[in-house]
């Protein structure tokens, strides 16, 4: 195939799911409300966090800043595909391919570091109680949260740019429902020795070192939390760990699934069935694992909704 500039690009093509006309209205049906459900769960928590001055505390500024994450993270994707399949098109600006990428990546990496941020604060919580506030005072949480802004964007940012300068093959077919960098990456004909490079880099420094830092605050908690002789301390400083730990474990194994997978199978349903979860699933169950497990949620949205009502 002969290569062509980036330059004379105009567009790619999703695959994405089945091309059954019968299916479509099925598909759309599905992803619509799984949207909205993500869209307004998300939205239902921040408007909880921020109406109870009870829940002003790092845990749920962190939270409150990981729904608005959550219902981005879903906007860039979701959208075009229910777009697509109203239009009955795959089509995707290269301008638009390149947009969603960057923000997709921006909004996966501040996933994983905002739950990260979390796992450290439920550190210090439980292994450091009477230093609690000291240590996680709001210039601390603003901080982490600004770091983890600027690392997400600076790293988009050049992911994007050296994406930019890649020449493509006349075969433009991704086979995802919105433009994933390995699947974008992979239809260039030029060298990609330096995107493959920047991908391995970035995974190391931003998915592995954060799952890292997880498990050791975890490890540490445990082990604080065994220590201790009284069993309702126990069941209390569990109780406040387990949505956290649901989301992370939900979040890993999906994310970790799909590139497992699309590295094991070539099929483009299979990869776009596999980041669906990744991307839609996970950030619609977050507001229920957090609502239905913890208490202070579950009172703080009652006291919202009976304001409105």
């Amino acid at each position: 195939m002969e290569p062509r500039n980036d330059t004379q690009i105009s567009e790619f093509f999703l695959l994405g799911f089945s091309d059954a006309p019968a299916l479509q209205p099925l598909i759309f049906g599905l992803f619509l409300s799984m949207y909205l459900i993500s869209v307004f769960g998300n939205l239902l928590i921040i408007l909880a966090v921020n109406s109870d001055p009870h829940l002003h505390t790092p845990m749920y500024f962190f939270l409150s800043n990981l729904s608005f994450v959550d219902i981005c993270f879903t906007s860039t994707t979701i959208p075009k595909m229910l777009w697509n399949i109203q239009t009955q098109s795959k089509v995707i600006t290269y301008e638009g391919c390149i947009t969603q990428m960057y923000f997709f990546v921006l909004f996966a990496v501040l996933d994983n570091l905002l739950l990260t941020v979390m796992a450290y604060d439920r550190f210090v919580a439980i292994c450091h109680p009477l230093h609690y506030m000291v240590i996680m005072n709001p210039q601390l949480c603003g901080v982490l949260v600004l770091v983890s802004w600027v690392t997400g964007v600076l790293n988009s940012l050049l992911q994007s740019l050296i994406v930019l300068n890649l020449s493509f093959c006349e075969d433009l077919e991704i086979p995802q429902v919105f433009c994933e960098l390995n699947q974008v990456i992979q239809l260039a004909c030029s060298d990609t020795f330096l995107n493959n490079m920047m991908i391995y880099f970035t995974s190391l420094l931003l998915a592995i070192g954060p799952l890292a830092g997880i498990l050791y605050s975890y490890s540490k908690i445990i082990s604080s939390i065994y220590r201790r002789a009284s069993a309702q301390e126990k069941y209390k400083a569990f109780s406040t760990c387990a949505s956290h730990l649901l989301v992370v474990s939900l979040f890993y194994s999906t994310s970790l699934g799909v590139y497992l997978g699309s590295a094991g199978t070539h099929s483009s349903h299979s990869s776009a069935t596999a980041s669906v979860m990744y991307t839609v699933v996970t950030p619609m169950l977050n507001p229920f694992i957090y609502s239905l497990r913890n208490k202070d949620i579950k009172r703080a949205l009652k006291a919202f909704m009976a304001q409105q009502l």
